[in-house]
């Protein structure tokens, strides 16, 4: 094995102790990462891990003064490229274990939720990308060159945690197809073929290795997208109830024995009456499987004259309850903003393979757990530990008559230090205090009395 010195892959003080805390290295172990010689894997993976923190590219750094010290350009690439390795294994290892650490900060009171939703992985420069397909941004109508990033999160409403991903290609607008002599027996075989199904199919199978890996949450929360009656069907299947937003396209609800629109569900909603500020109207209904939903209507903020729908399978919820969880899928927005514009993702390696692409963005969702783990610490309000409950048992056990009489005396040593005028004055009106004590209590403190 060739010798690794720690100051190539060192780690800043500030995430040290959650490195370890989080057992990152142990659950690379666990997931099977492992060569048979040169440098070790977890030496690569801390290696590339920190490169965001000291500041460097991969480039940059192999060009410096130091460059000698570190492995070679073809090692790191073989290991991102390697189709061996089981990246969403060792992803979601890491992400239960902080969230374990995260529900024991959290109170039993607030609710978890699971959060569903897709976001650009823009390749519009490349041309060699294996299964690099063209998609529409629906956000701002134009096209890209990629992947659809699909994205499944767990957050509490103050933390959340990525847990698993899917690299979506297209079957109609594929650039480029699966590499050739590819092993059909490895992870990375298994993700090209999960790429190629639609987004309602991979939803489902994430939510199944979550929950089989220890996760629990109340709710699954999506967008517009994904709030379909097969989607939401297979989600209650598992136990979980949808809140979701509604687009209004051709579904239609059942009312009674009518079908409408959503639109006409609208105005047969009734209106909310008394201080709910944005909340419009409400109704109970069905969709088409026969799911019961309720269906709340909130004023558009950007544009008053207009409305959005929120529909819940949980029918024992206020309309400010839905509204209020339905609120912490906008954590996955922000995930994806700081994931791109900060933690690299889509820049920092620019490799041809799918392999390449699946290594990466498991690492930059590693950074982004640590950063939110470490964040989690610094910002919780928290008690002295054990030290809180053993001053409270050691006060319980004191007698009452003991820490009175502890209290005169100290009130007496202070009065004894201090000049004649004030002396007068905390002997007056501590014997005005006793003198107006209960009698029971003065039978406990005659001493006390005369002589103050």
């Amino acid at each position: 094995m060739i010798e690794q010195t720690q100051q190539n892959n060192q780690l800043p003080a500030e995430i040290k102790m959650a490195w370890k805390e989080l057992k990152v290295l142990h659950h690379l172990k666990t997931a099977g990462f492992k060569k048979n010689f040169g440098f070790t894997c977890s030496y690569l993976f801390q290696l590339v891990f920190v490169l965001l923190f000291h500041h460097k590219n991969w480039f940059r750094l192999l060009e410096s003064k130091k460059g000698e010290m570190f492995p070679g350009k073809d090692t790191v690439y073989r290991f991102l490229n390697h189709s061996g390795y089981a990246w969403r294994r060792f992803l979601t290892l890491l992400s239960c274990t902080t969230i374990d650490k995260v529900q024991a900060l959290t109170s039993i009171n607030r609710v978890s939720v699971f959060v569903v939703d897709d976001s650009m992985f823009e390749r519009n420069r490349s041309k060699a990308v294996e299964m690099l397909s063209r998609f529409k941004d629906h956000a701002t109508g134009c096209y890209y060159k990629g992947f659809r990033m699909l994205t499944l999160g767990w957050s509490d409403g103050h933390t959340f945690i990525p847990v698993d991903f899917s690299l979506l290609a297209s079957l109609k607008s594929q650039i480029n197809g699966m590499m050739e002599g590819i092993d059909k027996r490895t992870s990375g075989y298994k993700r090209r073929l999960e790429a190629l199904l639609p987004a309602p199919e991979v939803i489902p199978a994430m939510i199944d290795r979550a929950i089989q890996s220890g996760m629990s949450a109340s709710y699954v929360l999506m967008d517009s997208w994904f709030t379909h009656a097969p989607l939401i069907q297979s989600v209650r299947a598992r136990d979980l109830d949808v809140i979701g937003m509604v687009k209004a396209d051709n579904k239609r609800y059942l009312v009674g024995q009518h079908r409408l629109s959503l639109q006409e569900l609208y105005f047969a909603a009734t209106p909310i009456q008394g201080k709910k500020k944005g909340i419009l109207r409400s109704i109970h209904t069905e969709l088409s499987p026969g799911i019961p939903v309720i269906m709340v209507f909130v004023r558009h903020r950007s544009n008053k004259k207009e409305w959005l729908a929120i529909l819940s399978t949980d029918c024992s919820l206020t309309e400010e309850e839905i509204i209020k969880i339905y609120s912490i899928r906008w954590d996955i927005e922000v995930f994806f903003k700081c994931a791109k514009s900060l933690l690299r993702l889509q820049k920092e390696f620019q490799g041809r393979s799918y392999d390449l692409l699946i290594s990466h963005t498991t690492i930059v969702f590693s950074r982004y757990i640590l950063l939110a783990w470490q964040h989690r610490q610094s910002t919780d309000q928290r008690t002295l530990g054990g030290l809180f409950h053993l001053l409270c048992d050691e006060v319980s056990q004191l007698d009452w008559a003991v820490a009175l009489k502890q209290l005169i005396d100290l009130i007496e040593d202070i009065a004894q230090k201090a000049n004649k005028k004030i002396t007068k004055l905390i002997k007056t009106q501590l014997q005005q205090w006793i003198m107006g004590l209960p009698s029971y209590i003065k039978g406990y403190l005659p001493n006390l009395s005369c002589e103050s």
